[in-house]
């Protein structure tokens, strides 16, 4: 795969519509697995705040639900839009809920291990793994669930420029 490949991908958001990555050209996007109910969920907080202080300069962050580690993330795709804004006050685009391993992997997470297998190969740890990606489509780097949002700053300022 190459770098262009990132924008062939899609996502649907929890109502179902499609949402092709390719929208996301020349943008530096920030795609995490997000739980309501994890330990990290805390994060949603960070992931604001860089929302809000780095969307008109050409962030966009991705947050796609998953239910796969002990079930931290009960609410529905009817629900998981309005929990998240209510308990946390998300306004960042969330996606449907989506499988991060296992047989039906979303593709975006897919390729994203591929790209950048981290500490624990192809698998996803846990939820709130983060994958920057750069503005012409190339992952930058992965980080891990312990990772703050804040932490990550200074490589979303760095290709932001």
């Amino acid at each position: 795969m190459d770098k262009t490949d990132f924008y062939n991908l899609n996502l649907k958001t929890p109502k179902g519509d499609t949402i092709r990555m390719d929208s996301f050209k020349n943008k530096v996007v920030l795609i995490v697995n997000t739980a309501t109910k994890c330990g990290f969920a805390p994060q949603f907080k960070g992931l604001e705040e860089l929302h809000q202080k780095y969307k008109d300069k050409g962030l966009v962050i991705l947050g796609f639900p998953c239910n796969q580690f002990q079930n931290q993330e009960p609410e529905t795709n009817d629900s998981i839009e309005e929990a998240c804004e209510i308990n946390f006050g998300v306004s960042f685009q969330l996606t449907e809920k989506v499988d991060v391993n296992g047989i039906n992997t979303h593709p975006v997470f897919r390729y994203l291990k591929k790209e950048l297998g981290g500490l624990f190969g192809k698998r996803i740890k846990w939820n709130f793994t983060k994958f920057l990606i750069s503005k012409d489509g190339t992952p930058y780097k992965r980080y891990s669930s312990f990772t703050k949002p804040s932490v990550i700053e200074k490589d979303i300022i760095k290709i932001l420029n």
